[in-house]
């Protein structure tokens, strides 16, 4: 099962839970519960500060159990804050909201269709909106959120560009927001003289202005903006950002200059700039501090403080800890690492190549010093970056080892695991899937499973937040991958909440759906996790899944889905799973359906769990009786340019089908025989090999054997037999070709095409003889004359196990046969052995058919036939002692 890895990306409104009444006004304290103490009777102080503990909607739901709680959890202080991230924030949520939000004061949200919702909170005392994704914000809702919130102190949208706002709304912010103090908002289509004089006037207490990736802002007037002290082109500004723009050595320069004011510039990712100093890099100017890549940026930090602290490592840090720390400092210090966590974020998201060594040497430490942040925004956004700038390539799920190992030494996984205790769920969201991504780095994986992390993301997984719940499967997903974790992810109660995750959460949740599913499919592998995936209600809740699937859409959670079930039915007569699956209503026919899917990997998926499940005799009689037959034949008819991976699975599904007796001539009337005699055709060990298996099986019928031979399948199992480096794939090519060449079709029979004068002859006892010939030649690979003679003289366990041994085709263990195939055996004494060998994967179940078939007496009779060859007699003692090794062997 491969990793995954996910990058911020934008949640759309469908995939939201709604934060309805219902979602907070439910849940009670049982007796059973509170186990007779009484929790009214505690002092109101210390269940305010329980509360505090709580996320809003837990503390929604507990409030409703009583009067006592009803009043505390309404107090002023456990409402003065709201994430509504994760949720579709509507108007009817708004409404259920409202009256708890009397006294709010900071809200974040998803801006897209939240602007009127906002209004009908009625929170008057709001001082801080935070809007992700606002680019369906208008002038005139953003107009209206003005009017209605006088008190508001800091906007901020952003990083997508707020393309639909213009000056008009940002005049109506300054008529109605006069206490306003920081605004900002990630590209703004134009803000005119106009505006930024309606600020100038209205907005005195301004100090942070930004107006982020914006081309049309009206310089000249920003200028008359004297009150604000951090961030554009103005005279008394004291911080100036100027990352990712185009600007040049000769205005920075002109900036340091002309500006008495101005203590810290900083510069990130400013290609013309640093291609002009590259090689005489700026760290100050006249007691101004320049924040470069070029420079050491913790030094150049490092010399706004006093002298003592210039052997410090981490100055931000330095600072965090300082007591008596001066004012003016502070704002500046805070503004640095409000402006490197969103720059940072910014620039690992470009994912640009020629940052490498900076991520290396500076930026790591960088975004480690600002987890320990005491601002929560700047920690989740350096959450968001760790999680980002160490994937280097998404769409393979590779990272960077170099940079995980990084964050790794400096002591970050810590620090991640901490932030994913918090109460805040946005930063419990955030830190769970850097920890996610990291953990695709076997060192850090085996880190955060010593440091309890395992236990943590488990906990998120059963979160009632789904954006935390999914990233902490996201994480789950990627520890369960390879075996060193699956146990410790199953004692932690993981697999149970990632099944209660795919009941738990709607269809639409695509992302959260995927990352639960891929983390049981890699649990599924695991025998033992597997038959506790099924007690969990597993194979239902997958079931559920599939039969939602969509042929049009080229949704993940359906291949992952898919390859769950196949991981699941994969462990043969191990546990019932196989059969559970296909005793499952509409999981068979959901299977079937997938295979015309139009995503490749869906097909791909589909065949594999179909292969898997096909093992179990019911479920392949279901299978074609949901038309598996007609679908498989139709997708090996489809995969001559396809992956191996599908040509493979595929080819193997038809060959595990082909196992009853009328799937096999179903398969060969539905004209499943070319396409596999095609695929038998491949350099590709794995797709040949499946095909030579399926062949094998459709041979034994004498229709399909003249099928085989009229389709120019005699020369490619020839060349399996005799050329190709799986000795499995020559194995059954060779049992093939027996099959076809063993009297039952007529010496000559017409190939090629069937119209009159067109068609050639072919004799069959020529081609036969060679056939044979190149069989025997096979068998004979495996004989050693000394060794044998030794085995026949003495018979004593020992020198047959030397034979054995020496017979042996490893993947033979794989197979599974049925009780006609056995039989087939029996009849033809053709190296059975491989079939029986002890500590085979399905060794019990073929000694048993065996046993029933009465082989004992035949095995019995063909060693001690005088006229049997050498190699004969020794391979029916073989297979005679493999008997003994799992039943008394009854003669």
């Amino acid at each position: 099962m491969s990793r995954r890895v996910r990058q911020k990306r934008e949640h759309s409104r469908g995939e939201k839970t709604n934060v309805s009444s219902e979602t907070l006004d439910c849940g009670s304290l049982t007796s059973a519960t509170i186990s007779g103490v009484d929790w009214t009777t505690l002092p109101d102080d210390t269940v305010i500060q329980l509360f505090s503990y709580l996320n809003y909607r837990d503390r929604a739901s507990l409030s409703s159990t009583c009067q006592t709680f009803r009043l505390l959890s309404s107090s002023p202080c456990l409402w003065g804050s709201l994430d509504l991230r994760s949720h579709r924030f509507d108007t009817e949520a708004a409404v259920s909201l409202s009256p708890r939000c009397e006294n709010l004061q900071r809200l974040k949200f998803h801006a897209a269709g939240s602007a009127d919702a906002l209004v009908s909170l009625q929170a008057r005392e709001l001082r801080e909106i935070s809007g992700d994704f606002c680019r369906d914000i208008t002038d005139a809702a953003l107009s209206v959120i003005a009017a209605r919130h006088e008190m508001l102190e800091s906007v901020h949208f952003g990083p997508d560009a707020c393309e639909r706002i213009s000056s008009d709304a940002i005049k109506a912010l300054a008529y109605c927001c006069r206490r306003l103090r920081r605004l900002w908002m990630s590209g703004v289509k134009e803000v005119n003289g106009d505006a930024i004089n309606a600020l100038v006037e209205h907005c005195r207490k301004l100090k942070d202005v930004g107006f982020i990736e914006s081309d049309n802002i009206d310089e000249v007037a920003l200028g008359n903006l004297n009150s604000v002290k951090f961030y554009q082109l103005l005279p008394c500004l004291v911080c100036l950002d100027i990352s990712r723009t185009d600007v040049n050595l000769s205005a920075i320069t002109r900036f340091l200059s002309s500006s008495q004011n101005l203590k810290v510039v900083c510069a990130l990712n400013c290609r013309v700039f640093e291609g002009e100093v590259d090689s005489n890099p700026m760290q100050s100017h006249k007691g101004k501090v320049l924040l470069t890549f070029l420079n050491d940026i913790f030094k150049g930090v490092t010399s706004l403080f006093a002298d003592n602290s210039k052997n410090v490592t981490d100055v931000l840090q330095y600072w965090r800890r300082t007591k008596n720390r001066d004012k003016n400092l502070d704002e500046i210090v805070v503004w640095i690492e409000w402006i490197f966590s969103y720059s940072l974020l910014r620039i690992a998201e470009n994912n640009l190549k020629e940052l490498d060594d900076f991520w290396l040497t500076q930026g790591a430490a960088v975004l480690l010093s600002l987890l320990r942040s005491s601002q929560e925004e700047v920690q989740e956004r350096a959450a968001t970056a760790i999680a980002t700038f160490v994937v280097i390539d998404d769409e393979n799920a590779t990272v960077d080892c170099q940079r995980a190992e990084a964050i790794l030494r400096g002591d970050g996984i810590r620090l991640l695991l901490d932030l994913a205790r918090s109460c805040q769920e946005g930063l419990q969201s955030e830190a769970a899937k850097a920890i996610a991504n990291l953990s695709i780095d076997s060192k850090v994986a085996k880190a955060v499973a010593e440091s309890g992390g395992i236990n943590i993301l488990a906990n998120l997984a059963k979160s009632i937040n789904r954006l935390v719940a999914e990233e902490a499967a996201g994480g789950l997903w990627n520890l369960s991958v390879g075996d060193d974790h699956k146990g410790a992810i199953a004692e932690a109660g993981g697999i149970k909440a990632l099944v209660d995750l795919i009941f738990k959460w709607s269809s639409n949740t695509d992302g959260l759906l995927e990352h639960a599913t891929g983390a049981l499919a890699n649990l599924g592998a695991d025998e033992k996790c597997s038959m506790e995936v099924a007690v969990a209600g597993g194979i239902h809740a997958l079931a559920i899944l599939l039969a939602l699937a969509n042929l049009k859409e080229c949704k993940s959670r359906y291949f992952v889905a898919a390859r769950a079930l196949a991981n699941l039915a994969a462990h043969g007569d191990s546990n019932s799973n196989n059969a559970a699956i296909g005793q499952e209503a509409g999981a068979l026919e959901a299977l079937v359906q997938l295979t015309y899917s139009q995503n490749e990997a869906v097909r791909q998926e589909a065949a594999g769990a179909l292969w898997n499940l096909s093992f179990d005799d019911k479920n392949r009689e279901a299978i074609a009786a949901a038309g598996g037959v007609e679908a498989l034949v139709a997708l090996a008819q489809s995969s001559s340019s396809a992956s191996r991976g599908l040509q493979e699975r595929a080819a193997g599904a038809l060959w595990g089908l082909s196992v009853s007796e009328s799937n096999s001539i179903a398969i060969g009337r539905q004209g499943g025989i070319a396409p596999l005699i095609a695929l038998a055709c491949s350099d590709i060990e794995d797709v040949h090999e499946t095909a030579a298996g399926a062949l094998w099986n459709l041979a034994f019928h004498r229709e399909n054997a003249l099928h085989i031979v009229q389709d120019g399948g005699v020369k490619p199992l020839i060349h399996l037999c005799s050329s190709s480096v799986s000795k499995m794939a020559r194995f059954m090519a060779a049992l093939a070709l027996v099959y076809m060449f063993d009297v039952r079709i007529d010496t000559s029979v017409p190939i090629g095409p069937s119209s009159p004068g067109s068609s050639k002859i072919l004799n069959m006892d020529g081609v036969g003889r060679m056939a044979l010939k190149h069989v025997e030649e096979f068998v004979t690979s495996f004989y050693d004359p000394q060794t044998f003679h030794s085995a026949a003289a003495s018979l004593v366990p020992s020198a047959l196990a030397q034979i054995a041994e020496a017979i042996r085709i490893p993947e033979a263990g794989h197979l599974r046969c049925s009780g006609a195939e056995i039989d087939r055996f029996l009849r033809m004494l053709r190296d059975p052995s491989s079939f029986t060998l002890p500590g085979g994967r399905h060794a019990m179940h073929h000694s048993s058919l065996l046993q029933n078939a009465g082989a004992p007496r035949v095995l019995c009779a063909a060693a001690a036939a005088s006229t049997a060859p050498i190699q004969a007699k020794i391979y029916a003692k073989v297979v005679l002692r493999n008997l003994e090794h799992h039943h008394e062997v009854s003669i």
